[in-house]
């Protein structure tokens, strides 16, 4: 951390309407981190591995951080120093994944089954794909979806694998049983792991074509 903050600092602005968060320079894969406001508390969604002042009182002035939730392991990072640094707040990680956790702490809680409530109408939802435990978050007609959903340069459509950096698709099988496990949840927007990954409108519907259209290819590749 110490080494990163050096050169590195955080990268603050709106995305999608939430307080973004960001390393500038970009530092490996330039994921950032959101800050979902509720009225009955905030969530930091995903993670970077960066903690800094700035950032730390960004995040303050909004209201207490109850939770952080993070879609899947690539995005651990720097979980438990952001927990410690906001009066160790708790740590949401899905089960299925407890394998991928290099620092055990208390902070961290493991949750099981296909979805967990939270609060202020926010919902965490598994839905595998390329991590057993792959999450996103639900709340208000907007999909958090990290890269398990994955927000790509034509917003008509949204992407699946389960290898991103090696371009390793996932089965249609099991993107047709993500696609079925979203259809009860309503969204019209699908916010990603980068910024200015958004799908402003008809989530659903995206979901829904994305899906169809991954199944036709594989069908012809098949």
């Amino acid at each position: 951390m110490e080494e990163l903050a050096r050169d590195h600092r955080s990268e603050l602005r709106e995305d999608a309407g939430m307080l973004g968060i960001g390393i500038e320079p970009s530092f490996a894969i330039g994921q950032r981190m959101l800050l979902l406001e509720t009225g009955e508390g905030n969530v930091l969604w995903d993670m970077i591995p960066l903690v800094d002042e700035a950032a730390l009182e960004a995040v303050r002035v909004r209201g207490e951080v109850r939770a952080i939730a993070i879609s899947h392991p690539h995005y651990y990072s720097g979980l438990i120093e952001w927990s410690r640094a906001l009066g160790d707040v708790p740590v949401l990680l899905h089960e299925d994944d407890r394998e991928w956790i290099m620092r055990p702490d208390p902070s961290i809680e493991l949750w099981s089954g296909e979805t967990r409530e939270l609060f202020g109408g926010a919902t965490l939802i598994r839905l595998g794909g390329h991590f057993a435990g792959g999450t996103v978050l639900h709340r208000e007609g907007v999909l958090l979806s990290g890269d398990i959903v994955q927000v790509i340069p034509d917003r008509r459509y949204v992407g699946f694998m389960w290898s991103y950096p090696n371009l390793v698709p996932l089965p249609a099988t099991e993107v047709e049983r993500i696609a079925a496990v979203l259809e009860p949840w309503r969204f019209e927007r699908i916010v990603g792991a980068w910024w200015d990954r958004i799908v402003p409108q008809e989530g659903n519907e995206v979901v829904r074509r994305s899906a169809e259209r991954y199944r036709r290819a594989a069908s012809r590749n098949g």
